[in-house]
Parts: C-alpha cells; structure tokens; sequence
C-alpha cells in the first residue's frame, strides 16, 4: 500500500517549469509541462555533472516526448522514465507522483531509494 507525502501545492509549480523540494536531505526534481495537467518526479541530481540542477532545466517537447535539459551540461532526460536521450547507459530515477486535491504528492517509499 502506498502511503503518499505531500510535497507543496499544485500551484507552487508554475506551468512549463520545475522546482525542487526539500524532504529530509533529499531533492526531488518537480516538473510541470504546459502540456499536461500532471506533475513528473525525479531525482535533481544530474548523473554527468553530480549536481543538484535538474529543476532548474528547460521543459521541451520532441516527437511527443516530454525532456528537460540539464542547465549545466544540456543532456535531455525523458519525464516519463528519466531516461538520457543522448547516452542510454545514463538515466535519473522517476518517483510516483500524484495530485490529489490541488497537492503534489510522493509516495514515501520511494524516498529511500532518492540520492542524498
């Protein structure tokens, strides 16, 4: 059974934009595409730099896949599955993320699987 952390509002994520959230020492990237009425979830850890960076990335769109660009080294990384685009070997975690009732929530498993 999952059990779910909430994270901030909806609201605080604005469209086409990520922020970072702060649980414990973790962060976790939040990310908003204009697209979609959903949230995605993954590490802020860039794999190629070891910098907590990837909320601060460009959301884009390509061939109907969703990315955001790392601001220090521009890898892409797919929302869906933080799978780098450029190099297969690479990739960042995705954690379950809802909305329920305006909130962005985690489910708290995952938070012990999240870079420190």
């Amino acid at each position: 059974m999952k059990s779910w952390v909430t994270l901030c509002s909806i609201d605080d994520i604005t469209p086409g934009c990520g922020i970072c959230a702060q649980v414990g020492q973790h962060q976790i990237a939040l990310f908003r595409p204009h697209s979609q009425q959903g949230v995605y979830a993954l590490s802020n850890i860039d794999p190629f730099a070891q910098a907590s960076v990837l909320s601060r990335g460009i959301i884009g769109e390509h061939q109907g896949e969703l990315w955001v660009a790392s601001p220090l080294k521009k890898q892409h990384f797919r929302l869906i599955d933080g799978q780098c685009m450029e190099d297969e070997t690479r990739s960042i975690v995705r954690y379950s993320v809802r909305v329920e009732d305006g909130n962005v929530q985690i489910d708290s498993r995952c938070l012990s699987l999240l870079p420190r």
